[in-house]
């Protein structure tokens, strides 16, 4: 069974002193490739230099909304030439956060649009950030068009009603620890009604932890254990899934299998 982690923090201070350690403890888990996602200036920075040095790690790199406030045209000309290192396959994670409000939300709304703009110049897919803000959300990638080079819902915590109006936008639906939480109810339906075809998973370590590790720090070997719980909803068995979502999470990033 081999396991993509498609959205993960290995460039956190959590992780970034002992890289090596968690990627080994990742293999032994058979989580094989990962995502590094960045959210500002040091984090993108790092997630370059992660997918530089290790050959199983890829790099996304975005403006999250908590840090949107800062994003301006110079920091911008920094994402645009990131975009074209060949080890970075996503622009991410952006979007909207209306819990935190660490932005103002104007702010946020303006930086994502512009952000999908920047995506869109350069070719690459697109890491969604959505909390509290479903609404403003989708309304802004349906008006970006944002078929044109795609993107993926992280962390999906919606119903499926939300579920289908994001797949009606080409969307694909990445599932973190959140699937295996008891009373998640809303994403267990949403986990049984997303098409196999449409869906990734996720650690978005060292957030989110599933169980049976719910209350530790999450890291992305545990993507295993969201494989397993989304298997167990659908009735499958974890080697269908870890397949389907290492193979989507392959032609999503634009990355050739390994043999």
């Amino acid at each position: 069974m081999k396991i993509y982690d498609s959205h993960t923090h290995l460039n956190s201070s959590e992780f970034i002193n002992d890289v090596p350690k968690f990627i080994k403890q990742a293999r032994e888990l058979d989580v094989v490739e990962m995502t590094i996602v960045g959210s500002n200036t040091e984090m993108n920075a790092q997630a370059v230099a992660l997918a530089h040095q290790y050959p199983e790690l890829y790099a996304a790199v975005g403006w999250h909304p908590e840090d949107a406030k800062f994003y301006n045209d110079e920091t911008e000309r920094v994402l645009v030439q990131q975009l074209q290192d060949d080890r970075v396959v996503a622009l991410g994670e952006i979007g909207l956060d209306y819990h935190w409000d660490s932005s103002p939300k104007d702010v946020q709304r303006r930086v994502f649009e512009r952000q999908i703009e920047v995506a869109k110049a350069a070719g690459k897919p697109i890491l969604v950030h959505n909390r509290d803000a479903f609404e403003d959300t989708y309304t802004i990638l349906k008006n970006a068009g944002i078929q044109s080079v795609g993107g993926v819902m992280h962390s999906f915590n919606g119903d499926p009603e939300w579920l289908a109006k994001f797949l009606d936008l080409g969307m694909m639906i990445s599932y973190s620890g959140v699937a295996s939480f008891k009373n998640a109810h809303e994403v267990h339906d949403a986990v049984r009604a997303t098409p196999l075809d449409k869906m990734m998973v996720e650690t978005d370590a060292p957030y989110l932890t599933p169980e049976p590790h719910r209350g530790e720090q999450n890291e992305p070997g545990f993507t295993r254990y969201t494989v397993a719980a989304i298997a167990k909803l659908r009735e499958t068995s974890a080697e269908e899934i870890a397949a389907a979502t290492w193979h989507n999470a392959h032609l999503f990033y634009n990355i050739k299998e390994p043999e």
